[in-house]
């Protein structure tokens, strides 16, 4: 297992080696929603998932995870949603256009272009729980999974960091109207290697 690469700490000269024990297999996926409402602390919601390689296991996040995720965030913050999302495959799915469909009530969706990591702020997250992770030697997946998480709950707890990667979208302006609330979702994996 080779951790991702991060900048370390070591003597002029020479290059630290950490030895670390275990598989490569697995896999840990997170789908993410950073929330922005004006007036109001931003937020960020995620679900986690970790794949083994086991026969049947999904090997990451899916339609109905992210249903589960949208519907998670309506309710806790009480209101309609405008989700901008990407065209990720998994966002164009025919089960994912009915749910969409169905709740249109609270849920409107615009779809940005493919391959705009720059209008993403979830992109912005990632690379936060990435940076925190880099040098971890983990021994098994599901310290890396702990690890994910703990940065991600440390990440919701400081709205400042919410809002500096919502507002290097540049689509976060103050003429929303106060009853919606913006949203942007995306799924990433964190591979073991």
């Amino acid at each position: 297992m080779t951790p991702p690469r991060a900048r370390s700490w070591g003597r002029k000269g020479s290059t630290p080696v950490v030895r670390v024990r275990g598989r490569g297999s697995g896999r840990v996926s997170i789908a993410g929603l950073t929330c922005y409402k004006p007036g109001k602390r931003s937020r960020t919601f995620y679900s986690v998932r970790e794949y083994r390689g086991r026969k049947g296991e999904p090997k990451g996040i899916g339609w109905r995870d992210t249903c589960d995720l949208l519907v998670r965030a309506h309710i806790q913050l009480g209101g309609p949603i405008v989700l901008v999302w990407d065209n990720l495959r998994m966002h164009l799915v025919e089960a994912m256009r009915r749910f969409i469909a169905d709740h249109a009530d609270w849920l409107t969706v615009f779809q940005r272009p493919s391959y705009a990591p720059d209008l993403n702020s979830q992109e912005g997250i990632r690379s936060l729980v990435k940076r925190d992770i880099g040098n971890l030697a983990a021994t098994d997946l599901g310290q890396i999974t702990r690890a994910v998480k703990r940065r991600l709950k440390q990440i919701q707890y400081r709205p400042d960091l919410v809002d500096g990667c919502l507002t290097s979208t540049g689509l976060i302006t103050d003429d929303w109207p106060a009853s919606r609330i913006q949203a942007q979702a995306v799924a990433s994996s964190i591979s073991r290697q």
